[in-house]
């Protein structure tokens, strides 16, 4: 697992993107955030979702106006991944107002899968916070809270240099120092995500 988060993990892009920027990449994913809710898509949709749009970004040029196009045919591509009942084109063309046309969305499915050779098999934040959840060993309110500050990391682009499972550690971590658990940390825990330090930093 540590070799495939190397080997997928997402390079500083920003510098290479000449009408896009950081601002407008968190934009994006709350706006993500929210489609994701309204569909009522499996949580690791959205992380893969997320991570085809980093990917992507750190692979090709992408401009101002297909930002948002990016986002949706990303969110098509994981859903149809890892979901049931994915929504259809139409679906993401009616949320995002028309701002783009059928044959967008499915030219830009088509330009990521090619740039990312297929690859969808990466192991995101949500894998390790299935796991670390389960070991700290928390109340349902402490796992939402989890889950809402893995959400929140991600919104932010300087959180792309961290691996997933430090990610997931965090989150996990702050959460559980937020509801005032005690102990915050524990060595199951240590086990499980690997970060036995962590008790030094404030997340």
């Amino acid at each position: 697992m540590g070799l495939l988060q190397n080997d997928n993990k997402v390079h500083d892009y920003m510098n290479s993107q000449p009408e896009i920027n950081e601002k407008m990449r968190a934009i994006l994913i709350d706006w993500l955030i929210k489609v994701h809710n309204k569909f009522e898509l499996s949580k690791e949709t959205l992380y893969i979702t997320i991570n085809i749009v980093d990917r992507f970004l750190a692979s090709e040029t992408v401009s101002r106006r297909e930002l948002q196009c990016v986002g949706m045919s990303a969110m098509l591509i994981a859903s149809k991944y890892k979901d049931i009942w994915p929504p259809e084109v139409n679906d993401f063309v009616q949320i995002s107002d028309h701002a783009y046309e059928h044959k967008h969305v499915l030219v830009m499915e088509k330009r990521i899968l090619g740039r990312l050779k297929w690859n969808l098999t990466v192991p995101t934040p949500f894998v390790f916070l299935t796991r670390f959840i389960k070991a700290s060993v928390t109340s349902p309110e402490i796992t939402n809270v989890e889950y809402f500050y893995a959400e929140l990391g991600m919104m932010h682009y300087g959180i792309i240099k961290f691996s997933s499972s430090m990610v997931a550690t965090a989150a996990v971590y702050d959460a559980c120092a937020t509801m005032n658990k005690s102990p915050v940390w524990h060595e199951t825990l240590e086990v499980h995500t690997g970060f036995s330090e962590i008790l030094r930093y404030k997340f």
